[in-house]
């Protein structure tokens, strides 16, 4: 490993560099959103008598992901970042291929952890990589470009997806996974020189990962950020796990669902956007607490339209636009959900980021899961437990007080 790292010395053009840490950066969203048309019969072959498991597959990914991510950070600073990202790979490519082999769903959920948490290390390495040769506003400027690219595998991957099922059926999606993983870590390792000198590696210290933990559960502002964000992502996973059923049992969108996704995807990427011109303006916690507002009135309206029995293509339409308002209220409150909660843990900054992120991450799967498991043929269950979720996170937010205050 140390010898691909140093032999790679010539540093990449700035193009190519955003387009690869774009691609390590995907392999998460690619991971979630290519499985959702497989969802089906992937239920029909492992869980024939209760199809609502298969939402699993989805959460437990999540659940490995938000584990992996506290310990990557570490990881990354002890070994460096090449290393991690190829380790990680190799965990991957394996787990894929347990996947692909998997005769029961327990087998296969278990690959799925394996999976998630194999996937956080090109989730926090490649915005190491970014941080190590930039800062300020280049790196903002790099990151929007990153994200930019990123955006787009959402609302390409079911698409992609049901392409591969349609020639290979499911479990193709799994060599796909592996095909992937394979090509964008040998572009790391043969043209992107290791960005963390030897000198600057940090010795692994659980001890002090434990303080750094003691320190953002005391804050309180952390505290309730941390709280929020947990709902936040609750909402978001919820929706994500159970969304391709409700379009193809209660709507009868199966074999359309991939495009359903993908018009989904591209309308709530612009929440970014937007933010990024309102928070300057508005600050985090004013826009946050108000898109819990909009979003526990939008769930509203989702329980009445179920309440009142419009017609299926009358209820499709206003689903597809509640299911736009969540994820779009997820990319215009996580981000300052984050910010409020690492703006008083700028001193053990690598730490803290890694322990907020995991917390809300495997705190919002406890969350999803239940309420993925209500379905029953509606999305009453789902909007309900959105409504709770958005109630609950606009109270807590108004709980919040910087300590500029």
């Amino acid at each position: 490993m140390k010898n691909t790292s140093m032999a790679v010395s010539k540093p990449l053009g700035q193009t190519e560099f955003i387009a690869l840490v774009a691609m390590l950066a995907a392999t998460v969203a690619f991971s979630i959103d290519a499985m959702l048309p497989a969802l089906p019969e992937i239920a029909e072959e492992l869980t024939p008598g209760n199809l609502n498991r298969a939402q699993l597959i989805v959460t437990s990914f999540v659940l490995g992901m938000g584990l992996g991510t506290f310990f990557t950070g570490p990881l990354a600073d002890r070994f460096g970042r090449k290393a991690v990202i190829v380790g990680g790979a190799a965990l991957y490519i394996t787990a894929t291929m347990i996947a692909f082999l998997a005769p029961t769903l327990e087998t296969m959920i278990a690959s799925r952890v394996l999976m998630g948490l194999a996937a956080a290390a090109p989730r926090v390495a490649s915005i190491a990589l970014v941080r190590d040769l930039y800062s300020g506003r280049e790196m903002a400027r790099i990151m929007s470009f990153v994200m930019l690219i990123f955006a787009l595998v959402p609302a390409l991957a079911p698409t992609i997806g049901a392409g591969i099922i349609s020639f290979s059926g499911w479990r193709g999606i799994f060599l796909a996974f592996a095909v992937f993983s394979s090509l964008v870590t040998l572009w790391l390792m043969l043209r992107q020189p290791e960005t963390l000198s030897a000198d600057n590696r940090r010795p692994l210290s659980f001890a002090a990962l434990a303080s750094a933990a003691r320190e953002v559960v005391s804050h309180p502002t952390v505290r309730l950020s941390i709280f929020v964000q947990t709902l936040g992502f609750g909402m978001l996973f919820s929706v994500l796990s159970s969304t391709q059923q409700v379009f193809d049992q209660t709507y009868g969108q199966g074999e359309t669902f991939h495009y359903w996704f993908g018009g989904i995807a591209v309308l709530a990427s612009t929440a970014s956007i937007i933010n990024a011109r309102l928070v300057g303006r508005l600050g985090m916690r004013r826009i946050v607490k108000a898109m819990f507002i909009v979003q526990a009135v939008m769930s509203l309206l989702m329980i009445l339209a179920v309440s009142l029995h419009l017609p299926n293509h009358t209820e499709l339409l206003i689903y597809a636009a509640w299911t736009v308002s969540v994820f779009f209220q997820a990319g215009l409150t996580i981000g300052n959900l984050n910010a409020l909660a690492m703006e008083p843990m700028g001193h053990i900054a690598g730490s803290a980021a890694s322990i907020v992120t995991a917390t809300s991450t495997v705190g919002a799967v406890l969350i999803a899961v239940p309420i993925g498991l209500s379905f029953n043929g509606t999305p009453m269950p789902l909007a309900i437990g959105v409504f709770v979720c958005a109630v609950l996170a606009f109270w807590l937010t108004s709980l919040i007080r910087r300590d500029s205050d």
